[in-house]
C-alpha cells in the first residue's frame, strides 16, 4: 500500500507535462485571420506554404505562430499638406487595405505585424502630399475632388504594388481651407453663379424677341400675300357668291344696293 503513492506520483507528472505540452501546441486561428508559422529549428517563418487558416491547430511547443487578421482594415488619416501656391490645407482621408493572403509570410518576414505603421501610413502621407502639391486651393473645394482623390489611389497603389499589401479604396472624406481662402472662394462662386443666372437671362429674353419677331414677319408676310391676292374680279365673285347664297336663304329678306359700274343687283326678299 506504501508503493501506491510511489508509482502514482510519476504518472502524475506525465499527465501534468503533457497537459502543459499541449496547451503549448495548440493554436486556434479566429474567424477572418490566418497564422504565420515559425519553426524555431528549422528555416524561420514559412513562406513556401500557405498561411494557417481559421480553426485548430497543432504545433510543436517550440515553434511559434503570428497571427494576423486579414479582412479588410480601415486606415484614417489626418494629413496637413500644401498646395500648388504654398497654402497649408487639412485633408481627412482613409484607406481601406487588406494584407495579401498567400503572401502572409513574405509579409510578416519583410515588414512584420506593424506593416500598417511601416509601410501604409507613409504611402499614403507621400501620395496626397504629392497630389495635392499639383492643385489650387479652387480645385480642392471644386468638383475636381473626385479626381484627386482616385490620383491618391493610384500612386499609393503603386507604393504598396510589392509590399505585399492589398490596397482597395482610399476616400477623401474633409478638405479644410484656411477660413480667409474659403470666404474669398465662396464669394468667387457665388459671383460666377449671379452671372451665369444674368447670362440666361439676356439669353432667354433674346430668345423671346426674336420668337416675336419671327412671329409678326409671319403675318406681314401672310398679310402681304393675302392683299396682293385679293383682286376687284376676286371681290366681285365673292360678292356674287354670298349675294347667291342670300337669295337663296327662305327667311332672308335683305335688301343689296350695288355701288359703281360693277356694283351687284338689288335682292328684295324671298316674295
Amino acid at each position: 500500500m506504501e508503493k501506491l503513492p510511489k508509482i502514482g506520483l510519476p504518472i502524475l507528472i506525465v499527465v501534468i507535462i503533457g497537459v502543459i505540452v499541449i496547451a503549448k501546441s495548440a493554436t486556434t486561428i479566429d474567424s477572418g485571420e490566418a497564422g504565420v508559422l515559425f519553426e524555431t529549428f528549422g528555416d524561420g517563418v514559412v513562406t513556401d506554404e500557405p498561411p494557417m487558416s481559421e480553426g485548430f491547430h497543432i504545433v510543436a511547443p517550440w515553434n511559434k505562430v503570428f497571427v494576423y487578421e486579414v479582412r479588410q482594415q480601415e486606415l484614417f488619416e489626418k494629413m496637413k499638406v500644401l498646395s500648388s501656391n504654398g497654402l497649408e490645407i487639412q485633408i481627412d482621408a482613409s484607406a481601406w487595405y487588406e494584407p495579401v493572403y498567400d503572401e502572409l509570410g513574405n509579409l510578416h518576414q519583410s515588414l512584420g505585424q506593424n506593416y500598417l505603421q511601416r509601410v501604409i501610413q507613409p504611402a499614403i502621407r507621400s501620395a496626397a502630399r504629392s497630389v495635392i502639391g499639383r492643385y489650387t486651393p479652387d480645385d480642392l473645394y471644386s468638383t475636381k475632388r473626385d479626381a484627386i482623390q482616385v490620383e491618391i489611389y493610384e500612386e499609393t497603389k503603386k507604393i504598396l504594388d510589392k509590399q505585399y499589401v492589398q490596397l482597395n479604396e482610399v476616400l477623401v472624406r474633409d478638405v479644410t481651407l484656411p477660413p480667409t481662402i474659403k470666404d474669398a472662394i465662396e464669394r468667387k462662386l457665388k459671383q460666377e453663379q449671379e452671372s451665369l443666372e444674368y447670362e440666361f437671362r439676356l439669353v432667354t429674353a433674346a430668345k423671346e424677341a426674336e420668337k416675336v419677331i419671327i412671329e409678326a414677319q409671319g403675318k406681314a408676310d401672310a398679310n402681304r400675300i393675302l392683299s396682293a391676292s385679293l383682286t376687284d374680279k376676286i371681290l366681285q365673285d365673292k360678292g356674287i357668291e354670298a349675294t347667291v347664297k342670300l337669295a337663296e336663304s327662305p327667311n332672308s329678306k335683305v335688301i343689296v344696293i350695288g355701288s359703281g359700274e360693277s356694283g351687284l343687283p338689288i335682292i328684295l326678299g324671298n316674295q
